[in-house]
């Protein structure tokens, strides 16, 4: 994500107030996440660089730090990862991580309070938009593998895609930018399928 145009979209979100929303995309995850079965965990993903294992790791990981962001933190201090996991305890990891992005992120004024992310320096509500983002395409990778046939958020799904939009153009990608070129989806694909091929994913 580009800090430049993530700031320069700060006047259009100014009273928008993302916490509703990542407090159902964290809901979604977990529900989705609970559906998984241990040998399902080396299986490929969407996303290419993960298997079921890591994305979910990555994904635990992700929401400690959107967490310790919230919580005052310097987003870089955090990996977006977390260390070895037993394999019949990824639930309870993703119920502890989303119980503590719950609490960090309760106090309205958080909001405005200029933080440190992976992307740059911006106000809190575009930081919380942007993990809401990357979360929702996450439960869609994991849903391929874990329940394909799972009904995700349709309303979450278009929010995350209008802020996937914003903040990420179809041109300039690569270089250090961690997404592929946009690919065609299917006339008639949902939110989410629409989302992953904004984001790079061959749907």
């Amino acid at each position: 994500m580009n800090a430049t145009i993530a700031a320069d979209q700060a006047p259009a979100v100014a009273a928008f107030d993302p916490r509703p929303l990542f407090l159902l995309a964290l809901e979604q995850w977990e529900q989705v996440v609970t559906g998984y079965a241990p040998a399902q965990l080396d299986l490929p993903t969407p996303c290419d660089e993960f298997d079921l294992r890591a994305l979910v790791g990555h994904t635990v990981g992700a929401v400690h730090r959107i967490a310790y962001i919230g919580e005052g933190g310097r987003g870089m201090d955090l990996p977006a990862a977390v260390g070895e996991i037993d394999d019949a305890d990824w639930v309870g990891a993703v119920s502890r991580a989303r119980a503590r992005a719950t609490s960090a992120w309760a106090a309205e004024e958080k909001l405005d309070r200029v933080v440190e992310v992976p992307w740059g320096t911006v106000p809190g509500r575009i930081a919380l938009g942007g993990y809401l983002m990357e979360l929702s395409t996450h439960t869609w990778d994991i849903a391929q593998v874990v329940d394909p046939a799972a009904e995700l958020d349709q309303e979450l799904g278009a929010v995350a895609l209008g802020i996937a939009q914003q903040v990420l153009p179809a041109d300039g990608r690569g270089g250090d930018l961690p997404f592929g070129a946009v690919q065609p989806a299917p006339a008639d694909a949902d939110t989410y399928t629409r989302l992953a091929a904004w984001l790079g994913r061959t749907v």
